[in-house]
């Protein structure tokens, strides 16, 4: 059977405030480890039947790249539930909040300029 491991090593500072972010994967195409700026990882618990979730982001991580992971990251969620599910219906719900608050930022973004 074929194993496959993602790895994060984080970089805290006095406060345990993340500076760094590094992960690496062995089937990453790109080799060698990566660095970034927020990861976000959930994990479904069968057990309890919940969500459990790590959201880690680095100091320099700016506000409008914040938004914009976490927009790009609910479209994701979109995807992935209308491949698991073929709940075209919620999907397109998901995907039109994300179309919404992908306007939102964009007009945000204007205005701070």
């Amino acid at each position: 059977m074929k194993k496959s491991e993602i790895h994060f090593t984080v970089e805290l500072d006095d406060k345990n405030i993340p500076e760094k972010i590094f992960w690496e994967a062995t089937d990453n195409p790109n080799e060698g480890i990566n660095d970034t700026r927020a990861i976000a990882i959930a994990v479904w618990d069968h057990y309890h039947r919940g969500t459990l979730k790590i959201d880690l982001w680095t100091k320099d991580m700016e506000v409008f790249e914040m938004k914009r992971f976490y927009i790009e990251l609910m479209s994701g969620i979109a995807d992935t539930l209308l491949t698991a599910t073929n709940d075209r219906s919620m999907a397109d719900l998901i995907e039109g909040v994300c179309e919404t608050l992908s306007k939102r930022l964009d007009e945000e973004m204007k205005a701070a300029k």
